[in-house]
C-alpha cells in the first residue's frame, strides 16, 4: 500500500502535529465514552445497595455529575478531533491533486496524444476523493474502534471472568475474518466496475468533445450504442456486487446476533449465581452495544477502504508513468544570443516502423525568415515539435545558438520561442485571458495592442461582452479565423526571439490574411522566423524556402530561384494558381 507516500509528500510538521493532536482527542473521546458505562454501573449499584437497606437515602450527585461530564467530554473531543483533522484531510487532497496535475503536465506529448481524457479525468476525480475517504475512515472509524476495543479489553480482563472477554472478542474476531474474506472475494467486481465506469465516461466525453463530427455523420445512435453496451456490462458487475454485499451483510448480522446472545447468557447466569451485580450486567450490555454498533460499520469501512485503495492505485500508476522528455542532470538555461536554429543530420520517427525525417540538415540564420513548404505528410510540422523538444531526435542534433536542445532546460528553451500553431486550441475562458496567456502579468494596454496588431481588437470590442466573452470548450464559440487571430495576438504579446508560424493564416479570408501577413512581417522583423506553410503565396518574401518531400529537403532557394528551377516548387505553385483560378470562377458563377 502506497498511502504513506501521500502522508510524506509535502506534509510539514505542523500538519503531522495536527494529526497527532487529533489522535489525542480521539483517545480522550473514547476514554470518556468507555467511562460512561462504568459510571452508570456505579450509579445502579449505589441504588441497589441503598435499596437493600430499605430506602434510597440520597442522590449520588458526584456520580451523576461525572456521568454528564463524561457525556459532554466525549462529544467535545469528538468535534475537536473533526475540526483539527479537517485541515490535514483537505490538505492531503489538495497536495495529491496538485501533484497529479504537475505530473500530467510533465508527461510527454506522445502520452497526451494517446490518452483518453475522459478516463483520466474520472480516475483523477476518484483517486483524489479516495485520499479524503481513507484519512476519514482511519481517523473516524478504524482508530476509534481500535482504541475503544483496547479500553474495553482492559476493563473486562481486570474486573470479570476471562470467559466474557473471550466470548466478546471471539465474536469480533470471527466477524472480522468473515468480513475480510468476503470483501476480498468481492474486490474483483469493484475493479471491473471501475474499468467499465472509466471506459463509459471516456466514450461519453469523446462524443461531446466531437459533437460536431457526430452530427455531421448522424452517428448519435452509434455513440449511444457504444455507451450503452459499456453500461450494460457495468450493470452486470454492479448487480453481482450488490448481491454479494447482501450475503456479506446477512453473515455479519448473524455473527453479531450470536455474539450478543452468548455474552448476555453468560452475564445473566453470573448474576443469578451472585458473581455479578445488576450494574455489572448493565455494564457488559452497554459495552456490547458500544462495540457492536461501530462494528456493524466495520465491513462497510473495510470495503470502502479497499475500494479507495483501488481508486488510488490508478492515480499511483499514473504517477509511475515516466516522462519521455526530461531535462538532463546537468542541463543549463538556454543562453540566447542571436537565435540561430540549426538541424544537423536529423533522423526522427514517431514509431520505429515509420520514419518521418531522414538525415535532415538546414540552418535558419539569426534575424532571417526561412519557410518550409511541401505536401501534407512531408514532415513540416514535426520540425516545430523538435525545436520545442516535445520529442527527442533518434539521430543528429537540433541546435539553437550552438546549444543542443537536449542539453538545456525545457523551460528556458520554450520561453525563447513563440508559435502560432496550425490547430489553435483555446482555454474555456475569456478572450482577454487567452490572449494574455502569451505573457501572464502583461498590462491590459499591452494585451489590447497585441490584439490590434492581430486585427482582432475591433471584433472583440464589437461583441456584447467584449473582452470578457467566454470562448467555449477548445474555443468552439469562435470561428477558425478568429481563433487563429487570437493565437497570433498571443504570440505577438509573448515577443520571443524566435518565431514559428505553422500555417498561421490558413483559416483566414484573403483580405484579413493580407493584413495579418503585413503584421507578421512587422512582428518577425529582426527575429529568427521559421514559417511552415502549404500556401506558397504566403512565403514569397522569405529569405530562403525549403521544399520538403517525405522527410527530405528536395529543393532550397528564394521564391525567384525556385520558380526559375522549374522543379517541385514550380509544380506546386502552378497547381495552387490553377486551383485559385477555379475557385474564383466558381465564386463568380455563384454570384
Amino acid at each position: 500500500m502506497r498511502f504513506p507516500g501521500v502522508w510524506n509528500h509535502g506534509f510539514r510538521w505542523e500538519f503531522r502535529g495536527r494529526a497527532l493532536f487529533a489522535l489525542s482527542c480521539l483517545v480522550l473521546s473514547k476514554a470518556a465514552n468507555v467511562g460512561i458505562p462504568v459510571v452508570l454501573k456505579h450509579i445502579i449499584d449505589y441504588f441497589q445497595h441503598d435499596s437493600a437497606g430499605g430506602a434510597v437515602l440520597a442522590l449520588p450527585i458526584s456520580l451523576l455529575l461525572a456521568y454528564g461530564l463524561l457525556k459532554l467530554s466525549a462529544s467535545l473531543f469528538n468535534e475537536l478531533r473533526d475540526v483539527v483533522f479537517a485541515k490535514v484531510r483537505y490538505r492531503a487532497m489538495r497536495r495529491l491533486s496538485t501533484r497529479v496535475l504537475t505530473h500530467l503536465l510533465q508527461l510527454s506529448l506522445r502520452f497526451h496524444l494517446g490518452r483518453k481524457m475522459g478516463a483520466v479525468s474520472r480516475d483523477l476525480e476518484r483517486g483524489t476523493r479516495s485520499v479524503s475517504q481513507i484519512l476519514n475512515y482511519m481517523a473516524f472509524s478504524i482508530l476509534p474502534i481500535v482504541v475503544e476495543f483496547s479500553l474495553v479489553a482492559v476493563i473486562m480482563l481486570r474486573n470479570y471472568d476471562v470467559v466474557f472477554a473471550a466470548a466478546m472478542f471471539g465474536s469480533v474476531a470471527l466477524y472480522m475474518v468473515f468480513t475480510f474474506l468476503i470483501t476480498e472475494w468481492r474486490m474483483d467486481f469493484r475493479h471491473r466496475m471501475n474499468q467499465l465506469d472509466s471506459r463509459g465516461n471516456s466514450i461519453a466525453f469523446d462524443s461531446l468533445i466531437n459533437y460536431e463530427t457526430v452530427k455531421y455523420f448522424g452517428n448519435e445512435r452509434v455513440e449511444l450504442q457504444r455507451y450503452d453496451d459499456t453500461l450494460e456490462e457495468w450493470e452486470h458487475w454492479a448487480v453481482r456486487s450488490q448481491s454479494s454485499m447482501s450475503l456479506l451483510n446477512f453473515g455479519q448480522g448473524a455473527i453479531i446476533a450470536l455474539g450478543v446472545t452468548l455474552v448476555m447468557v453468560l452475564a445473566a447466569r453470573s448474576v443469578t449465581q451472585g458473581g455479578m451485580s445488576i450494574g455489572d450486567l448493565v455494564l457488559v450490555n452497554a459495552f456490547l452495544l458500544q462495540l457492536f454498533i461501530p462494528l456493524g460499520f466495520l465491513g462497510i469501512v473495510y470495503r470502502q477502504i479497499k475500494y479507495s485503495l483501488a481508486d488510488m492505485d490508478l492515480i499511483f500508476k499514473l504517477l509511475d508513468t515516466e516522462p519521455e522528455i526530461r531535462d538532463a542532470p546537468d542541463a543549463r538555461p538556454l543562453q540566447l544570443r542571436e537565435g540561430e536554429i540549426r538541424f544537423e543530420h536529423v533522423d526522427f520517427a514517431y514509431q520505429p516502423e515509420r520514419q518521418i525525417l531522414h538525415d535532415l540538415s538546414f540552418v535558419v540564420p539569426p534575424g532571417h525568415k526561412v519557410a518550409v513548404v511541401g505536401h501534407s505528410g512531408a514532415g513540416k510540422s514535426t520540425l516545430s515539435r523538435l525545436i520545442f523538444r516535445f520529442y527527442d531526435v533518434q539521430g543528429g542534433r537540433v541546435l539553437i545558438d550552438g546549444q543542443d536542445v537536449r542539453e538545456v532546460t525545457q523551460d528556458s528553451l520554450r520561453a525563447a520561442i513563440g508559435i502560432v500553431p496550425q490547430d489553435t486550441v483555446l482555454f474555456n475562458d475569456t478572450i482577454y485571458y487567452n490572449i494574455a496567456y502569451g505573457r501572464p502579468g502583461a498590462s491590459r494596454e499591452a494585451v489590447e495592442d497585441a490584439a490590434r496588431m492581430a486585427c482582432i481588437a475591433d471584433f472583440i470590442e464589437g461583441l456584447p461582452e467584449g473582452w470578457d466573452t467566454v470562448v467555449g470548450e477548445r474555443g468552439l464559440k469562435l470561428s477558425g479565423g478568429e481563433k487563429q487571430r487570437v493565437a497570433i495576438a498571443r504570440a505577438i504579446l509573448k515577443r520571443p526571439r524566435i518565431l514559428i508560424f505553422d500555417e498561421a493564416t490558413s483559416s483566414l479570408d484573403s483580405h484579413t490574411e493580407q493584413a495579418i501577413q503585413e503584421t507578421l512581417a512587422e512582428v518577425a522583423a529582426d527575429h529568427t522566423t521559421l514559417v511552415i506553410a502549404h500556401r506558397l503565396s504566403t512565403v514569397m518574401d522569405a529569405d530562403r524556402i525549403l521544399v520538403m518531400d517525405q522527410g527530405r529537403i528536395v529543393e532550397a532557394g528564394t521564391h525567384a530561384e525556385l520558380m526559375a528551377a522549374e522543379g517541385a516548387y514550380r509544380r506546386m505553385w502552378d497547381l495552387q494558381q490553377q486551383e485559385a483560378l477555379e475557385r474564383q470562377g466558381l465564386e463568380q458563377k455563384a454570384g
